[in-house]
């Protein structure tokens, strides 16, 4: 069962949470923002051993603690490394006071009326099971919306609240992250779609369980401002999608009760060139600018 410590975090405390999952598919992108090129990994494992150096890297600065950083989700792969000798979830806990949290969604299937789902996860309660002895908070599951289809929005969320079902099963906080794509002509459209079937799906939830959200940042201040407040809610955090690091944080900055999960934006401007004295200091204004932005509202 969830430690009571880390329920309290990430109910009440200040701050964000870092996303630190990139996957398969996104972890070439990942690598050449750092400054590592493909042509520096000539396998799936070198160029997964680099991206696990700049995720150690990031959690080991010292400006990377829970003071500003509630939690963290991590990609399976980092989840059964160690990071100084210790597993990493358990050294983000002792040694950061930050909440480990599991990407386990296994990609996009093609997109189909409006919307792309989640790929069939055969072996997600193997990968539950280990998540709970390794002393994972949660869990983190991507799907996206791409237009403004009712039909199509409703089987999305859906298939997310059926996936939370088995994750709550087993003791886990689901991060239910149905993305809506920023740069689409009917996103505000999508987005009061979207609402509705995220409000209509918590509303059927056991008075004994709650969730997490995860949404993109919406095209009106405050459009999830009734989904903060729902009793079946832990907390809803914010993707950047996309969006600059400036623009995300000036969005989130006017949505109350929203924190921050940022990726891309989190590791804009981080270098594998820089000596630790650079990196340290990037990524510490970097990680106060979204903790301010994460307050704001």
């Amino acid at each position: 069962m969830a430690d009571t410590r880390q329920t309290e975090q990430m109910t009440s405390s200040k701050g964000f949470v870092a996303a630190l999952d990139q996957s398969g598919g996104s972890t070439p992108k990942a690598l050449k923002l750092y400054g590592v090129d493909e042509s520096a990994y000539g396998s799936d494992s070198e160029m997964f051993d680099l991206i696990h150096e700049m995720r150690s890297r990031i959690i080991t600065s010292p400006v990377f603690t829970g003071e500003q950083v509630v939690g963290a989700i991590l990609f399976e792969q980092t989840m059964d490394r160690d990071i100084d000798g210790t597993p990493t979830a358990q050294y983000l806990w002792e040694q950061r006071s930050v909440v480990p949290f599991l990407k386990i969604d296994k990609g996009l299937l093609d997109e189909e009326d409006g919307v792309r789902l989640m790929k069939p996860m055969p072996g997600l309660d193997d990968v539950l099971d280990r998540a709970v002895a390794k002393g994972i908070f949660g869990t983190k599951m991507r799907s996206v919306i791409d237009a403004a289809s009712a039909s199509g929005i409703a089987a999305n969320v859906a298939q997310q609240f059926e996936i939370a079902g088995q994750v709550l099963a087993k003791g886990l906080m689901p991060i239910i992250e149905p993305e809506i794509t920023i740069n689409i002509s009917d996103k505000a459209e999508a987005e009061a779609m979207l609402l509705a079937e995220l409000t209509k799906q918590l509303d059927a939830l056991p008075a004994d369980q709650q969730v997490m959200l995860k949404l993109t940042l919406p095209e009106t201040a405050n459009t999830y401002a009734s989904l903060v407040d729902h009793p079946r809610v832990m907390r809803v955090v914010a993707l950047s999608g996309g969006y600059s690091r400036d623009e995300a944080n000036a969005r989130l900055s006017e949505n109350r009760g929203m924190i921050a999960s940022f990726s891309r934006a989190l590791t804009e401007g981080l270098s594998a060139g820089q000596d630790d004295a650079a990196f340290n200091e990037t990524l510490g204004k970097t990680i106060t600018s979204v903790y301010n932005a994460s307050v704001a509202g």
